[in-house]
């Protein structure tokens, strides 16, 4: 009987092959740098989702049960639950500014490493 914990492909079979199912990628998964990677990932995405998730939370439960104070004028016609819902748009592109700024920074250079190293083993 075959042993089944580890595939046997055919020719070319393994290039195609997702890189998680990847044996390299495996082993690259447990070095430190990928372990580091993820580590940065998490350190701003999971601080920024829940800070954003929150302040959208807010304005949700304020718009529910609060509507004296979003209807609260601030100029003209423009009240409050119009400019917290503009600010929303904001807040979301600047997550996204902010995040693209760490990962040129802290994620980029280090994903392209373990990239390299992903393809410098599997083209052997």
């Amino acid at each position: 009987m075959a042993d089944r914990s580890t595939p046997v492909y055919e020719s070319g079979e393994a290039d195609r092959l997702p890189a998680h199912n990847h044996e390299v990628y495996n082993a690259i998964a447990q070095e430190s740098d990928f372990v580091e990677l993820r580590r940065r990932y998490r350190s701003f995405t999971l601080p920024a989702t829940i800070v954003f998730m929150a302040w959208y939370l807010l304005y949700v439960i304020c718009a529910n049960w609060a509507r004296d104070f979003m209807d609260t004028k601030v100029v003209g016609n423009i009240n409050i639950a119009l400019v917290w819902g503009l600010l929303q748009f904001v807040s979301t592109f600047t997550i996204a500014y902010l995040y693209a700024r760490h990962a040129k920074k802290s994620l980029d250079p280090l994903a392209s490493e373990l990239r390299d190293e992903f393809d410098k083993e599997t083209r052997q």
